[in-house]
């Protein structure tokens, strides 16, 4: 943020303070981010920050999302569907060796359908990087 990349924690928190900048860690055990698509984001033991500059909040995620759950699938096991049914879908996906993960990476990033993306990724070995370049 302020390039400070050799500098004291300790005196970068004092001149952030100076600043008006509060920053506290949170105890945070899980955190979930909805998204407008219905891919839902979770974290679960990711290190939380908040700062708060002149009244302004800002919240700092680090980490990976440990799953990424699509909206009715979050809901149909959180609700008490068979959990078995969805693991099975999740598995029918995966018969191929392509990882969901890598669909929906392929799909967001090329701006395609996830049946495009998993044809693009069987064509390119499985590799992200090379099915979205052939995709544009």
């Amino acid at each position: 943020m302020f390039g400070g990349g050799g500098m004291n924690p300790r005196k970068m928190k004092q001149m952030m303070k100076q600043m008006g900048i509060d920053v506290e860690e949170l105890d945070a055990e899980r955190v979930v981010i909805e998204t407008a698509d219905g891919d839902d984001l979770v974290f679960d033991g990711a290190q939380v920050t908040k700062m708060d500059a002149q009244g302004q909040e800002t919240y700092q995620i680090v980490g990976s999302p440990d799953a990424v759950a699509d909206a009715g699938g979050a809901a149909a096991v959180e609700g008490g569907a068979d959990a078995s049914a969805i693991e099975a879908e999740d598995a029918a996906d995966e018969d191929d060796g392509i990882p969901e993960e890598d669909v929906r990476l392929v799909a967001e990033q090329a701006g395609v359908s996830k049946d495009d993306a998993r044809e693009a990724l069987e064509a390119a070995n499985g590799e992200p990087a090379r099915a979205i370049s052939d995709l544009q």
